[in-house]
């Protein structure tokens, strides 16, 4: 039994910790199984990590294109092809892939720690008969105490999608403008002249909104040129639910109809957003894209918080806009020599790219 207060000691600056995971667990999002790994210590917790199983097609990160639709055709006739069993460190639902220490582990016995944990996630992928196993996202720079333990035991580093944040080192939003360049700050300013006509509601529930928003949801990652896991109302609901006074959806309407809505996490430090989902014919011309990143920092400003999360992907507009990028890799590892020869030639190939439309 894992207690939620043994389980977040070792994620102290975390946000997506034991509440999260457990929204997570009972969304019931199709292909997945749950799992959480941890090394005590005379009864304590002393490391630990998520981890899930599920069936990892290669081409997942490819770009739309000539390849992953041959792979796709090829897989239309035989459902196996290039499909492996996947044991994963991290979670598909989480910003990165923190392994976490209580806070009294002395840094001298952590690479043995994570051994230890790495070993026993081994152990269940083989005892469940996952072929291929992996880390996902931990971000970068890799502590050094973690990097020799992952080389010695045959792991192959691959390069993940970055992740985006904004510093709030400004006190208003026209010193946040005046950090931007003369160019963005018009296009910004011509974007929002339409704000008055969008009525803007914080949530901290969806009520009879939720298959609306579900809507808005599946439309936008029906999009989205990468498609892993398939978030479900439950995860929706259950987040604003088992996350109150951490949680909220901004929501954005055009005449009474619900156009856009945003999925955010807090703390007193940070804010993240975590899904952005828009009627893109009917919302385009309101810049609602837009209109939802100055209202994060609006509340960022209101609530004194410093920084602005605001994920993967996209990247060159949220650059434009002031962010900044935080490196994430990934590792893996074939039980097959062979294999795994073959996955770490092409791993360059199936790299995670950045998919860089936005919702404008």
């Amino acid at each position: 039994m894992l207690g939620r207060d043994a389980w977040n000691a070792c994620f102290p600056d975390d946000i997506e910790t034991y509440d999260y995971l457990l929204t997570v667990e009972d969304a019931g999002i199709d292909g997945f199984d749950w799992r959480y790994v941890v090394v005590r210590e005379d009864g304590e917790i002393v490391a630990a990590m998520p981890a899930f199983l599920c069936r990892y097609a290669l081409e997942t990160t490819l770009e739309a294109g000539g390849i992953k639709r041959t792979v796709e055709r090829i897989r239309s006739s035989f459902s196996g092809f290039l499909t492996l069993r996947l044991a994963c460190l991290g979670s598909p639902c989480t910003e990165t892939g923190a392994i976490g220490f209580h806070p009294e582990t002395a840094p001298a016995s952590r690479p043995e720690l994570f051994a230890q944990l790495l070993d026993a996630f081994e152990a269940h992928a083989r005892a469940e008969g996952c072929s291929l196993m992996a880390l996902k996202d931990l971000p970068r720079p890799i502590p050094p105490h973690i990097e020799p333990v992952l080389s010695s035991t045959g792991y192959a580093e691959i390069g993940g999608m970055p992740t985006a944040w904004l510093d709030i080192g400004f006190a208003t939003i026209d010193e946040y403008l005046a950090t931007l360049s003369s160019s963005t700050r018009k296009d910004i300013r011509r974007k929002l002249r339409g704000r008055q006509q969008v009525r803007v509601e914080h949530r901290a529930e969806f009520g009879d909104l939720l298959p609306r928003v579900m809507q808005l949801y599946l439309a936008t990652r029906e999009r989205s040129d990468w498609q892993f896991e398939e978030l479900t109302p439950a995860y929706f609901d259950g987040i604003l639910r088992n996350m109150p006074g951490h949680s909220f959806c901004t929501m954005y309407f055009v005449d009474e109809e619900l156009l856009a809505a945003n999925l955010l996490v807090h703390d007193g430090n940070r804010l993240i957003d975590k899904f952005f989902c828009m009627d893109a014919e009917r919302g385009r011309p309101y810049n609602l894209y837009y209109l939802s990143w100055f209202n994060n920092i609006e509340y960022c400003l209101r609530h004194g918080i410093g920084c602005y999360q605001s994920g993967q992907a996209y990247y060159h507009n949220k650059v434009r806009l002031g962010s900044q990028l935080t490196e994430n890799a990934m590792y893996f590892r074939h039980r097959n020599p062979i294999l795994q020869f073959i996955l770490k030639t092409i791993s360059p190939l199936l790299a995670a790219g950045d998919k860089g439309r936005v919702e404008a």
